[in-house]
């Protein structure tokens, strides 16, 4: 079990005032280039995270990352389960690094635990 520090924490609500309408129409968001065929081939568009995040909840802290704190997000869009994976890059801007629904195999039904 990983132990969290809550000054590297990522938090929820920070992420959902980034991620208010005015924000999101800002540009306030950048979505990981390395990632953005992906998200395409998988049918996931901006709107559908954005939806994620503003009605989800992080399931997975990784305040440890190298590369700086992330979350995982598990959220709704189009009545579908939706992981985001996160990080704040600055104040009121956040780094969508990858976005897609769990799969079954991997996770329980409630979407937020992992399988043994």
């Amino acid at each position: 079990m990983r132990t969290l520090r809550p000054n590297n924490s990522i938090q929820l609500t920070a992420l959902r005032a980034a991620a208010d309408a005015a924000r999101w129409a800002d540009g306030q968001y950048v979505i990981s280039f390395t990632h953005t065929e992906r998200l395409r081939e998988r049918r996931i568009g901006a709107e559908h995270i954005e939806e994620a995040i503003c009605n989800g909840v992080i399931i997975e802290n990784y305040s440890d990352d190298p590369r700086g704190a992330s979350c995982l997000i598990l959220g709704r869009s189009v009545s579908r389960p939706l992981h985001v994976v996160c990080r704040r890059l600055e104040e009121q801007q956040i780094l969508i690094i990858t976005a897609y629904e769990p799969d079954p195999a991997e996770w329980e039904s409630d979407w937020r635990t992992r399988r043994r």
